[in-house]
This record gives C-alpha cells, structure tokens and sequence, in this order.
C-alpha cells in the first residue's frame, strides 16, 4: 500500500506543477483586472519555443552543456510566453478588444502555432525526444532522495522546476500582500479609475503584470515537455487540457498564490484516482467511468465556486473590475 501511494504522489505532484504555473500566470493577470483565457495557447507556446532552442542549440553547439541548454530554453519559452502576453495586451488594453474572445482566439492561435513548428520535428512514429541533456537535467533530483528513504521518495525525488513554482508562489505571496508594487496592482485590478486618480499608472502595470503572468504560464508548457512527458515532444493536445484546469486552479484558489499550491496537488492527486486508488482498496474502474473520474477537479471547481458566491465575502471573489476595459476619459 505505502509504494502505491508513493507512486500516486509521483505522479500527482509533477501533475499538479504544471497547472500550477498556469495558475500563478493566470493569477497575476487577473490581479490586474484581465482575464486571459488563452493560458492554454501560451502554455503550447512555451513548450515549443523552449524545446525547440533546446534542440537548435544541442544540434549546433560543439559541445553543448547541460545547463546553457536549459537555461536558454528556460529564457525562451519565457520570452515566447510573454510575447503571447504582450498580444493579448495590446489588442485588450490599448485596442480595448473582448477579453474573452482574444483570449480563446490566443489559444487557438498559440496551438497552432506550435503544432504547425513542432510537426518539423517529429520523426516517422510522430515523436521527438528532447536534447538528452536537456531533459536529464530537468529530471536531477534532489541530493539525498535516494538515501533518505521514504521521506525523499515522496519529497526530494522531482527535478528543480518544481521547487521553483513552489518559491514563485511564496514570492508572488508576499509580492501582492506586502510590497507598495503588489498593493497598486491590486488597485488596478479592483478599481482602475480610483487608482489611475491616486497616480498609478493603470496601463504599465496591466501591461507588465499580463506580460509575466503570461511568462509564467508558459514554463508550465516547457515543464509538460520536459519532465512531465519526458522530454517528447507530441501533438496530443495535452496542454490545452492542462490550461483549462490551470484556469479552474485560479478560481478554486480563489486568487491566492499560496492555495495554489496545495490546490495544484489536489488537482494532480484527484486527476490520478482512477489509476492508484482502484490499486490501494483492490477494485477496478470500467473504462467508461475514467473520464468521470477525472472530471472531478473540474467539478470541486464547480463547488467551490459555487460556495465562494453563496458566502459573498469580498476577498473570496475576483478583482471587481476583471475582465473590463478601461476608458479613461469616463473616470
């Protein structure tokens, strides 16, 4: 039983990462008052960017290393990602354009884009594997999780993206809650007008908080690829799905950087049930029933906002101006 549940959070945590970044993207520019629902296209445009300078660079390189390759497809599935923000930007903030409409367009667009490019490097079976470099070095573990028994098995035994989303959370925590930075953004998102009139400068931090927020998203793409789908490169659409429940992540974290944690690790154990649970209490789960199964983050999602609204507490709900452009000249 105790190696079944080892292998459930082996598998729920490397999960829950990469909607984790999603979230923590999604989270920041909605702290900012938009609503971006292309998370799942910006995800795919991270995974391609940063794969594919990771396979220009191995192929072109001397003698490549490790850590420049993954360092520079860290940069840019980044890059990728937040010019995928800055699009969004400029057609809602500047072009005042339906956030809801250049979101999904945004998705479709970063999908395409990515599976049109990622088709280059696909060999006969439609598979590509990663640099070896590259992705062994997203796989290291931490020192010690081989001898620390059961203790590092469940919590040393990851490579280093997901340590990182966890800091970013904590960072982006204090960053919202105690820095003068976080609290204009937090303006911004609640009510433009009055923050604009206090001198903020409402436009510049829309921009910069959707830009890396988008940022953000993006290296949960590049950790799906890396790490989670060991470094192949395929076009089963994977991604959108994980970006949508990146989204549902925001909503039932309500907006808290540091739920997003454990939130993204409930996700991920719930997502794997119908794998690791039928094991634990010996009994089978039809084929027809996964899919129901795995609906289930969906469906807390559900309830949980349900409950958010019912309760009707002001810091349970989004920013009051999300998904509304601003007009300045109406303040």
């Amino acid at each position: 039983m105790l190696n079944n549940l080892i292998a459930w959070l082996l598998r729920a945590i490397p999960f829950g990462t990469i909607i984790m970044y999603g979230s923590m993207g999604e989270t920041i520019t909605e702290k900012s008052g938009n609503l971006n629902l292309g998370v799942p296209g910006i995800m795919y445009l991270g995974a391609y960017a940063g794969y594919l300078s990771a396979y220009l660079y191995e192929n072109n390189a001397a003698n490549p290393s490790a850590l420049v390759c993954v360092l520079l497809s860290l940069f840019c599935a980044f890059l990728a990602s937040a010019l995928g923000g800055l699009i969004f930007s400029f057609l809602t903030i500047t072009l005042r354009a339906n956030q809801n409409v250049t979101g999904l367009a945004l998705t479709t667009f970063g999908m395409g884009v990515a599976n049109f490019g990622g088709k280059f490097l696909l060999n006969e079976s439609g598979y590509s594997s990663a640099p070896f470099s590259n992705a062994a070095y997203a796989h290291k573990i931490l020192p010690g999780a081989e001898s620390t028994g059961v203790f590092g098995q469940m919590f040393l035994s990851y490579g280093f993206l997901v340590y990182l989303a966890v800091i970013l959370a904590v960072i982006m925590h204090f960053v919202l809650n105690k820095t003068r930075v976080g609290l204009n953004l937090r303006a911004v998102g609640e009510n433009p007008a009055t923050a604009d009139a206090a001198g903020i400068n409402v436009t510049l931090y829309k921009y910069v908080a959707t830009c890396l927020g988008a940022g953000i998203s993006g290296l949960g793409g590049l950790y799906y690829i890396l790490d989670y789908n060991n470094g192949i490169w395929n076009t089963s659409e994977q991604i959108q799905a994980l970006g949508w429940l990146a989204v549902a992540l925001v909503i039932f974290t309500t907006w808290r950087p540091l739920n997003g944690i454990w939130g993204a690790y409930l996700f991920g154990v719930l997502y794997w049930l119908y794998q690791y649970l039928p094991n634990l209490f010996g009994f089978s789960i039809s084929t027809y029933a996964i899919d129901l199964v795995q609906m289930i983050p969906y469906l807390v999602t559900i309830a949980v906002l349900i409950v958010v609204s019912l309760r009707k507490k002001r810091e349970n709900q989004p920013p009051a101006s999300l998904g509304n452009a601003y007009f300045r000249e109406e303040r």
